[in-house]
């Protein structure tokens, strides 16, 4: 992962609150300080993400609140990781800031006799076990507690961190996500928050805004190749994925879109190569890329590229997620005539997918290299 310098500064809604306001360690935003059924009703939360390096996420990041086993959808951070929401006696979230943008519906706050009482008797019961983390794809995020006793405990959260899962973490996000103009991160966070509530045109709409704000925004180009395949567009989603790899050559996600679509069209020349830069991004990860590059080769008649690429699949694929890598390696084997090992790796593969669509059809080739082996004169 990219070692990033500086330290991620955060602005805490929970501090201007503090500045604006006599109560010494309020937490409640200024404008809502006049607003005495709300304060009574509601407790605000904010704080910041940040990666290990200290640097904000290259994206912005779904905020989940998680009680009792259940995951509610809180708010997005900012182009800087910060956060902030509230939750109100009902239990329910409502992003702090751009809400509209956000789609989620404020807290539900009707009228009571007894305000406090209702605050001390719903959302503090609400907020019992519950925790918040950040989610993005290829991080884990670290946990904190928003448990309260009271309306007058502290809510500012503090920084919750980011820790890659492997290498390809820091490979499956695009570093022009933080060089993206406000404008065009507007969009693309919009975007995402239509992809949640699954509204694809309005997806496309802001996806499409985001890149004509900022035409290297790879993250977004990336999202409208997905929207795009997804209608049968695959001529529009291979632009997309090459204006993606375009703008970001270090972005991985997209070669592996871009190396499943030309092996799709039998574009074996494509498809090689894609892999190819897939591998050179990330050699340790993705067994999956070597099955494809192995693949192409063996339809370019490569043999040695082939055999190469599917036996550094199998080297580094230790938990054997990809059976298909000695099924491939075997086919090659045979097209060199090095039927005995070809045997073996058959049986590996069925002993790893023994239920697979093919199985039976290699069952078949199997029985023939072991009848020619017991065959051949001694």
């Amino acid at each position: 992962m990219l070692n990033r310098l500086g330290m991620l500064a955060v602005v805490m809604l929970a501090g201007i609150a503090q500045a604006q306001s006599p109560t010494y360690g309020s937490t409640t935003p200024p404008h809502l300080l006049q607003d005495n059924s709300r304060l009574e009703h509601d407790i605000y939360f904010s704080g910041a993400v940040q990666l290990e390096d200290g640097t904000p996420p290259p994206e912005a990041v779904a905020m989940i609140r998680v009680c009792n086993g259940q995951a509610h959808f809180a708010t997005w951070t900012d182009a800087k990781g910060g956060f902030s929401f509230h939750v109100g006696a009902s239990g329910r979230d409502s992003p702090q800031a751009d809400a509209s943008e956000t789609g989620m519906p404020p807290a539900a706050m009707g009228p009571s006799l007894s305000p406090m009482n209702d605050f001390s008797t719903s959302a503090v019961n609400a907020l019992r076990g519950c925790e918040v983390q950040a989610r993005l794809a290829g991080y884990q995020s670290d946990k904190l507690s928003i448990a309260v006793t009271s309306h007058f405990d502290d809510s500012r959260l503090g920084v919750i961190t980011l820790h890659p899962i492997s290498k390809a973490s820091a490979l499956t996000v695009s570093a022009t996500t933080l060089q993206a103009p406000a404008a065009a991160r507007k969009a693309y966070e919009k975007g995402l928050d239509a992809l949640e509530k699954e509204k694809s045109q309005i997806a496309v709409d802001e996806f499409t805004k985001a890149v004509t704000a900022y035409p290297n925004f790879a993250a977004a180009w990336h999202q409208l190749g997905l929207l795009r395949q997804k209608r049968n567009d695959d001529a529009g989603a291979l632009d997309a994925w090459k204006h993606a790899v375009a703008s970001d050559p270090k972005f991985l996600t997209p070669y592996e879109h871009l190396t499943l679509l030309a092996g799709s069209k039998q574009d074996w020349v494509s498809s090689e190569a894609y892999s190819r830069a897939w591998i050179q991004l990330d050699s340790e990860d993705f067994p999956g890329a070597y099955l494809f590059n192995a693949i192409a080769n063996s339809r370019l008649n490569r043999m040695e590229a082939a055999e190469a690429a599917a036996r550094a699949g199998l080297h580094i694929d230790k938990t054997h997620r990809v059976p298909k890598l000695n099924f491939v390696l075997a086919m090659v084997l045979m097209a060199k005539h090095q039927n005995a090992e070809a045997a073996q790796h058959f049986r590996e593969y069925l002993a790893l997918a023994p239920d697979a669509k093919d199985a039976g059809a290699v069952r078949q080739q199997l029985a023939q290299l072991e009848a020619a082996a017991a065959a051949r004169p001694q």
